[in-house]
């Protein structure tokens, strides 16, 4: 079924590693509620959940007609990290599983290397990723883009075929299909059919299944 083996992992960062989303988004929405735009935190994952920085704010000033304040983002910055300090966990699960998994792993994610660092490193799983970490800030485009992805296996040496993605968003599962890698779409918060939609080819709702799904897609029954 697979030309090569696996040899990497690739996992996104907020709401795939750590259990984040709806802690970042809660402030989020309160601060564009400020602003004056009538969002609810379903509004934010349905519009922009999987989106870089930059792009988060190119779509509120469209919707608002007008730049947003000077300190928006870092005031943005400042209130999440006060909230994710007092209430960020760890992912349920996620810790087993990266004890199972073989081979290497990374993380490529939307956010910049300082929020993937503060996430990381509140929730203790910091030092497994430690030189191994890629951001959108790197490359010139975001996802649904494949570019962070491709800049992960790329700095790591690996072939995009023998990479696994694992996702919570239908923009990050779209990148990881652009990218030629095998996407496993994450689906304790967005539902599995978005995910399916936007070309996941394994769905799991629980990361302690993941190592045992990563070597079935790799090494079939029967192969």
């Amino acid at each position: 079924m697979n030309a090569v083996s696996l040899q990497l992992v690739i996992f996104d960062c907020d709401g795939v590693l750590v259990d984040s989303e709806r802690i970042a988004n809660r402030i989020f929405a309160a601060m564009l509620n400020e602003l004056g735009l009538a969002v609810t935190l379903e509004d934010m994952f349905e519009k922009f959940v999987g989106h870089s920085m930059r792009q988060c704010v190119e779509m509120i000033e469209q919707m608002l007609g007008r730049p947003v304040p000077a300190n928006f983002v870092d005031e943005l910055q400042s209130r999440t990290r006060v909230a994710l300090e007092a209430e960020l966990k760890a992912t349920p699960g996620i810790e087993e599983a990266l004890d199972s998994i073989r081979v290497p792993f990374c993380v490529a994610s939307s956010g910049d290397h300082r929020k993937m660092r503060t996430t990381l490193g509140i929730t203790g799983l910091l030092p497994r990723f430690e030189g191994r970490l890629f951001s959108v800030t790197e490359v010139a485009r975001g996802k649904p883009f494949p570019d962070v992805f491709l800049l992960a296996a790329g700095r790591l040496g690996v072939d995009p075929a023998a990479c696994a993605v694992v996702e919570d968003t239908p923009i990050g599962v779209s990148a990881g299909v652009a990218a030629g890698m095998r996407v496993f779409g994450y689906a304790a918060s967005t539902p599995a059919q978005r995910l399916t939609k936007a070309g996941a080819h394994v769905i799991f709702d629980h990361m302690r299944q993941l190592p045992a799904l990563l070597e079935i897609a790799w090494h079939p029954v029967g192969t």
